[in-house]
């Protein structure tokens, strides 16, 4: 099992950016494949962006192509979420997650996940 930390979210003009990053611990970081989700209030948790174990490869929702970009420090154990242009509708509580199997290429599907973090909100306002 990994832990997962999450912290960078706060409140920010629409337009502004944030860095959300994702500390892991407990198992070997560098060969699991991570994301990030995230979940508006009244709705279901949606994937925003997933990036392999190797970091060569990575997946984005389509509402946030081109804004933001998921990268990842083994080194560091960090998974970072970089978010510019940022939308009202980019308000959610985001979490990260590891991905269950070793050598994950990435995957835009929550239950492929195992281990997640409790979530930093992020709030864009108008």
């Amino acid at each position: 099992q990994v832990q997962l930390v999450e912290s960078g979210g706060g409140l920010v003009q629409a337009g502004g950016s944030l860095r959300l990053s994702c500390a892991a611990s407990g198992r070997t970081f560098s060969i699991y494949g991570m994301g990030w989700f995230r979940q508006a209030p009244g709705k279901e948790r949606e994937f925003v962006a997933s990036i392999s174990w190797s970091g060569s490869r990575t997946y984005y929702r389509d509402s946030v192509k081109g804004r933001f970009t998921i990268s990842r420090d083994n080194a560091k154990n960090t998974v970072y979420l970089q978010m510019n242009s940022l939308k009202p509708e980019d308000t959610a509580v985001y979490f990260c997650a590891a991905e269950r199997n070793k050598y994950g290429l990435g995957s835009e599907t929550a239950a492929d996940f195992g281990s997640w973090g409790q979530g930093t909100q992020v709030t864009v306002s108008s």
